[in-house]
């Protein structure tokens, strides 16, 4: 017996899409392919496949919602603690870094989850490609991704002044918000 993803993959996509929320659903199924390419020796017939393509894609399922569950849960205990270390005012760097921890976690998920791992995280590309079973080019992909979506953000919203080193010396809201 032989398996096409691409098969597997139309074939689940309906099942995930009904329990994860609609920017997940890509995570997911990937989550489940990689699963399915890794341990599809181990079934050899279709009706066994079937039922075990389900059980994988459920346990693919309730694993996400586990990582999103301790992550929303750290992220509320981290908006909750005071911040004994807050910056100075008139340091517009150190003031404007307080704000990227929740400019990151607006992000679609993939890319805030990989710039949680390298950028905040300090991991590598490799050791966060890794960790979250992707390819090293996929990781650094979601990184530049997400990298991009946070200039965005921010010059969206803010004007920044750039010293010659490309440090932050000075930011004020756009349209004065």
């Amino acid at each position: 017996m032989s398996c096409d993803l691409r098969i597997v993959a139309a074939r689940i996509r309906p099942f995930v899409e009904r329990r994860v929320a609609a920017a997940d659903v890509d995570d997911v199924l990937q989550e489940v392919l990689v699963r399915v390419h890794r341990e599809f020796d181990a079934i050899d017939d279709d009706e066994r496949f079937a039922r075990w393509l389900h059980r994988v894609a459920a346990n693919a399922i309730a694993d996400h919602h586990r990582r999103s569950a301790r992550r929303d849960r750290k992220h509320e205990a981290a908006a909750v603690e005071p911040k004994d270390d807050a910056p100075e005012a008139d340091d517009a760097a150190a003031v404007f870094a307080s704000f990227v921890t929740y400019a990151v976690d607006s992000l679609p998920t993939p890319y805030r989850e990989a710039l949680h791992l390298t950028e905040l995280g300090g991991l590598t590309m490799a050791e966060a490609a890794a960790r979250e079973g992707l390819s090293v080019s996929g990781m650094k992909s979601r990184v530049q991704r997400g990298r991009r979506m946070l200039r965005e953000l921010f010059e969206a919203c803010c004007e920044i002044a750039l010293d010659a080193r490309g440090r932050i010396v000075e930011y004020s809201p756009r349209g004065g918000r």
